[in-house]
């Protein structure tokens, strides 16, 4: 099976090589040809638009940054959609808007093309481990068809429903995370301010009622002041608004998710966008003049 990849950042490069080396050809293509370098270097075949990923591909993969990039890649003239051959599966895995990925199918239908919502959740390490939650929203016949490729990329995938019901799965993801991360930022500032060795915390705590993926894998970088990346702050800030907009639509208030919009939205101000989720911490350290 021929496969293109579209988004090659701090998720995509990773999940695009775990298919190389499962022994898939890869056609692959990003807006800056250097952030590809090392899949090219290990064999993957560079393309310079999507038409041209598609053009060879019998399945593509996209994930991107923002909704807007998405329709870029799927619908522009040198888009996925426009050039895609009949029976072509795209897999958008970008954390996009339940509505375009519903627009995006009804265009790729009228043309005899299959789009799944694909949207992830396990950060950086779940990319590179292939231990990702995979959310899928589409038709049944496309996901069983793409399983396989799946499960090179991901622990536990699951298809949720129709278009869209992907994209409304990851938003309940993002929302639990949001007030999750509050949590564990406070626990580990009381801790810190107590005097107890935070590692130490997280061991007993994260075994208990308290346990959480946020505090069992992002809160030991805090204790270890890495606010590097796994997943960015400004892209956290874009799905939490996109959970709000959805909210607003369904009539449906979320005031837990509302104040931790707030925090993050502080954070960027602080100029923090750029760091990892866990930054937040960074965002209460500011707030009571704590440094460690």
């Amino acid at each position: 099976m021929n496969i293109g990849w579209i988004g090659t950042g701090i998720m995509g490069s990773s999940m695009c090589a775990n298919l190389m080396r499962a022994g898939y050809a890869l056609r692959v293509h990003t807006r800056t040809q250097s952030r590809a370098r090392s899949l090219i270097d290990a064999g993957a075949q560079w393309c310079a638009s999507p038409a041209e990923v598609v053009s060879g591909s019998e399945v593509v993969f996209s994930i991107v940054g923002l909704p807007r990039d998405v329709e870029e890649v799927f619908l522009t003239p040198t888009g996925l959609i426009p050039n895609a051959r009949e029976g072509t599966i795209l897999v958008d895995m970008t954390t996009s808007t339940p509505s375009l990925a519903r627009d995006l199918y009804i265009s790729a239908i009228e043309k005899g093309v299959h789009v799944l919502d694909a949207p992830v959740s396990g950060g950086d390490v779940g990319a590179r481990e292939g231990t990702l939650a995979i959310m899928v929203g589409g038709d049944r016949e496309p996901y069983d068809r793409v399983l396989p490729l799946f499960e090179h990329l991901g622990r536990t995938i699951s298809h949720m429903g129709g278009a869209g019901a992907g994209q409304h799965t990851k938003m309940a993801n993002q929302i639990m995370i949001a007030s999750t991360m509050i949590g564990v930022v406070e626990s580990l500032l009381y801790a810190f301010k107590a005097g107890l060795d935070r590692n130490a915390v997280i061991d007993i705590i994260g075994t208990g009622a308290a346990g959480a993926w946020s505090l069992n894998n992002l809160g030991r970088r805090i204790v270890n002041e890495d606010f590097s990346p796994g997943f960015l702050i400004k892209h956290f800030i874009k799905d939490m608004g996109i959970a709000l907009n959805e909210a607003r639509r369904m009539n449906l208030a979320l005031p837990g998710l509302s104040l931790a919009c707030q925090f993050y939205q502080a954070a960027s101000a602080l100029g923090f966008e750029e760091l990892g989720t866990q930054g937040l911490y960074r965002v209460f350290q500011t707030l009571n003049n704590v440094s460690g």
